[in-house]
């Protein structure tokens, strides 16, 4: 029969002028008899003559089917021919990054001096960064004058949180330079002199094999050449023997990367606790004094009797204590009535016109400055020099609206719709103004403010009662910060909640899974010709194009993801019902960071190294499925085999990415969008404002490319990988400090304490570099070494432990010896009241959002809104827009 299959090979088949006849009969042959692959031929006594160095897809298909074991196999050797077309897809990637990143710069240069309201929107309207140094409007500029900005300049302008983040980035900088020091000067050279290596590097999973073959010496009792082979490891292709001593490398440099790792996270650590000590420790604002109480007991829910109990425990005085009740009738009456004014404010602007084609930057700097104080700053206010409603300037007819009536609202019929929504809002102002009378049923949360700060630390640090869950006081967030909404939820209802958000982030983590199958296929031609052979036979034709493929495409899908699933991640967030917004960063930010690492490194590792692997042992399943150990092995090989990967996705992060967020690419991108659906003065006035900066969607990218780097550290692609972290990290830093503070806008809430999430995530990444370091050595028959690195790994474990205990009371809370009136983070003069005190604006950049307020539902007390108008006010107020302003 197979002699009959190789007639028909050789004469029912026309084949091409172009295709060598031998070469067909080879491949078919070895098809056929698959024990002549077992003799390796020298390429000088090869019988097949080559006419063509490029290979054709159509000996794949001659036996009519595709033969995927051939891809990368044709002329010449295949790890040859995978090592250059890892070289292709690493300098197709950096064309690709680096085109992307320098015209997103150069676009950035050219419109940061005419787009000062985008790229200078934080300086222009936050009182705090009114210090900082002015930035050139020349090209390139504004570079020097960035960099020379000092930590302590950061820490007044932008707050502790932004301090801590970029912190970070200066403890990656000296982790990375230092480990790429000796990747370079050691791990590169002894890499380069025993192995089959080259630079850059190609795809060297093969290149120390220890898998049983005839060609390859395997771990054991075998002799060769007088050695044992407990001694030298010989690699396949010819090159020089490796000594087997010399994985004591690996070892040395786990424990000395690990231990440098901990150290810098250590001295890190105290200094930003020193920082935060004394930041935090000068201040006396109401936030510093005030406890955030939970768990009252039925019996003490009265202002009264909470601060008869608090002043009876003999800490401090009570100034004042604000109990939460239960306002969600009153929340949803102001939430009914914001959507009612922004339909009659359409109405009016329907009805008045407005203008924006001659529109000034000065108008939109007045603009943009009433948005930024007040959001109620034009408002329709009664008077008695009122004119007709009905007139307009532009001689537009009345709006009209439809309202719905009758059995199941089935009738219907117009009226004026500026009458109509004016009606609705007058009695739903009474209706507001009776309900804020009301005595609203007691919650057991209140917000009880002390008369020192050394009282409100006294108090959060000690358990008030013996009954557990009970009067448990925490630090209060700063009163703009509190989600007024879920201040009235029960405790029930927020363990639901984030028992039910955690279980549809276990789902979907499972659909990611999922997603990410066909991702991690495109990595392997191979994985991509089991599903559709031609494409990939064709693809193989074309280095280029298999780059784009192979390399580029699942970089940009996994980029994408990084990009989408935060906003997700975020809403989810909002719905676990946490009581400020710092609470909901923080979950953010770890959420996020889960699904990074888990999903797009673990699993993504895991299902990549599948498809690698699998097809790799194709032709060789049935000695495989004897011997366990061998997938196993190829299993163990998975970071080896995506080295390639992670390289091309670090580079298009740092060299291709970075740049689009410097240029604010989303903000650019969408304000066409909503400008189309602005309607309003008010959307105006939102569209102008500055893009908020949120540590939820990019530190827990950053600290991917981290662990990546720390993992890879001492792997034989580590120098080329440390290397483009470090640049990621050197770029990262320079492009958010700019962001931090001159662009986006963000909200201090935390006062540092994102630095625990990042502590404990970079120890979750050394712990799962040792674990890798110790399995790739126990699979490589390397068990002595492998099992000197379980001390470290408990250490490494221990030394959470210790971190968590020693450091957590500190970032978390005030020390008693901290409290000096005399910080340097702003005088206090003698003379100053505790209201001028805690109005001064720019001494704590913390708590500007706060100063001069009291922990409060706006609900209660905030003004009701009246219409925002451009011009033209129907009730002819002073205060009248320009025909020509834009608001």
């Amino acid at each position: 029969m197979k002699v009959a299959g190789l007639a028909v090979v050789t004469k029912a088949t026309r084949l091409p002028p172009h295709v060598n006849p031998a070469s067909v009969l080879y491949d078919a042959g070895l098809r056929l008899f698959p024990r002549l692959q077992d003799r390796k031929l020298a390429v000088d006594d090869d019988p097949i003559p080559k006419t063509k160095k490029t290979r054709n897809p159509i000996p794949y298909a001659i036996m009519g089917e595709y033969n995927c074991s051939l891809l990368s196999n044709g002329e010449g050797n295949a790890q040859q021919d995978q090592h250059k077309q890892d070289q292709t897809a690493l300098y197709t990637q950096l064309v690709i990054s680096i085109a992307l990143g320098l015209g997103a710069f150069i676009t950035f240069c050219v419109l940061r001096p005419r787009w000062t309201g985008l790229y200078a929107a934080r300086k222009r309207q936050k009182n705090a960064a009114s210090n900082l140094p002015v930035l050139p409007d020349t090209f390139f500029g504004w570079i020097p004058v960035l960099y020379k900005i000092s930590e302590e300049q950061v820490l007044a302008s932008a707050g502790l949180d932004a301090y801590v983040f970029l912190s970070f980035f200066t403890m990656a900088i000296k982790f990375l330079a230092i480990t790429f020091f000796f990747a370079l000067v050691i791990i590169l050279p002894v890499n380069i002199h025993y192995r089959n290596y080259s630079f850059p590097p190609g795809h060297q999973s093969q290149a120390l094999d220890y898998s049983p073959n005839p060609r390859i010496s395997s771990a054991g009792t075998a002799k060769l050449g007088g050695h044992s082979q407990d001694a030298i490891v010989m690699v396949q292709g010819g090159s020089k023997t490796y000594p087997s001593s010399l994985l004591w490398m690996y070892v040395v440099f786990t424990y000395l990367f690990a231990a440098l790792a901990m150290y810098l996270l250590i001295t890190t650590t105290q200094k930003i606790i020193r920082i935060r000590q004394e930041y935090l420790g000068s201040q006396t604002t109401v936030t510093d004094r005030t406890i955030r109480l939970s768990g009252i007991p039925p019996e003490l829910r009265d202002e009264e009797k909470i601060k008869e109990t608090i002043e009876n425990l003999e800490i401090g005085k009570v100034e004042s204590v604000i109990l939460c009740r239960n306002w969600k009738e009153l929340d949803d009456m102001m939430v009914q009535r914001l959507v009612i004014l922004r339909k009659l404010e359409e109405a009016w602007t329907a009805h008045l016109g407005h203008s924006r084609a001659r529109s000034t930057q000065a108008s939109r700097d007045r603009a943009q400055s009433r948005a930024a104080i007040r959001e109620d700053a034009p408002l329709l206010q009664d008077g008695d020099d009122q004119e007709p409603n009905h007139v307009a300037p532009y001689g537009q007819d009345r709006p009209k609206t439809r309202v719905w009536y009758g059995f199941m609202g089935l009738q219907s019929h117009l009226v004026d719709a500026i009458n109509y929504f004016e009606e609705r809002l007058r009695k739903l102002d009474e209706k507001i103004e009776s309900t804020r009378k009301k005595d609203f049923k007691p919650t057991p949360l209140a917000f009880v403010t002390l008369d020192s700060v050394a009282a409100c630390q006294m108090a959060v640090q000690a358990t008030m009662d013996p009954r557990p869950m009970q009067l448990q006081a925490n630090p209060a967030p700063a009163p703009s910060d509190v989600i007024w909404q879920n201040t009235y939820l029960t405790r029930s209802s927020r363990i639901t909640r984030a028992w039910s958000v955690t279980f549809i982030i276990l789902l979907l983590s499972v659909f990611w899974s999922a997603l990410l199958v066909p991702i991690a296929g495109l990595v392997s031609l191979k994985s991509i010709c089991s599903v559709w052979p031609q494409l990939a036979f064709a693809l193989d034709s074309n280095s280029i194009s298999q780059s784009l493929v192979a390399t580029g495409l699942p970089t940009a899908l996994i980029s994408l993801l990084t990009v989408l699933v935060p906003f997700l991640y975020y809403w989810l967030s909002t719905q676990q019902g946490m009581l400020s917004q710092g609470e909901v960063e923080m979950s953010l930010i770890s959420k996020n960071f889960f699904f990074t690492f888990f999903n797009l490194f673990v699993l993504f590792t895991i299902f990549g190294t599948a498809s690698i692997s699998y097809s790799k042992v194709n032709d060789t399943l049935a000695g495989a499925s004897k011997d366990a150990s061998e997938i196993a092995r190829k299993l163990a090989t998975s970071l080896q085999d995506l080295d390639n990967f992670y390289i091309n996705l670090i580079i298009l992060q740092a060299l291709g990415l970075f740049p689009f967020r410097l240029l604010e690419f989303g903000s650019v991108a969408l304000y066409p969008i909503t400008l189309i659906g602005a309607k309003t003065p008010r959307d105006y006035a939102e569209l102008v404002q500055p893009p908020v900066f949120s540590y939820g969607f990019y530190l827990p990218q950053t600290l991917l490319v981290f662990v990546i780097c720390t993992v890879y550290s001492v792997l034989q692609s580590s120098w080329l990988i440390l290397f483009f972290g470090l640049v990621y990290f050197l770029i990262g830093s320079f492009i958010y400090k700019y962001q931090l503070l001159y662009a986006m806008d963000h909200r201090q809430h935390s006062t540092g304490q994102a630095w625990l999430i990042i502590c404990n995530c970079v120890t979750i990444g050394l712990i799962f570099f040792e674990i890798a370091m110790a399995g790739l050595l126990a699979l490589r028959t390397a068990f002595y070494r492998s099992i000197l690195i379980i001390p470290l790994l408990a250490g490494t474990i221990w030394f959470s432990v210790f971190f968590r205990r020693t450091f957590d009371p500190l970032m978390r809370f005030i020390a008693l010896r901290s409290l000096n009136s005399n910080a340097p983070f702003g005088e206090v003069s003698p003379g100053e009241s505790r209201y001028e005190r805690e109005t001064d604006h720019g001494r704590a950049v913390d708590e500007d959002d706060e100063t001069g307020l009291r922990y409060i539902n706006p609900s209660l007390i905030i003004p009701l809104e009246e219409v925002w108008l451009a011009k033209g006010r129907p009730n002819g107020s002073s205060h009248v827009d320009g025909p020509e302003e834009e608001v």
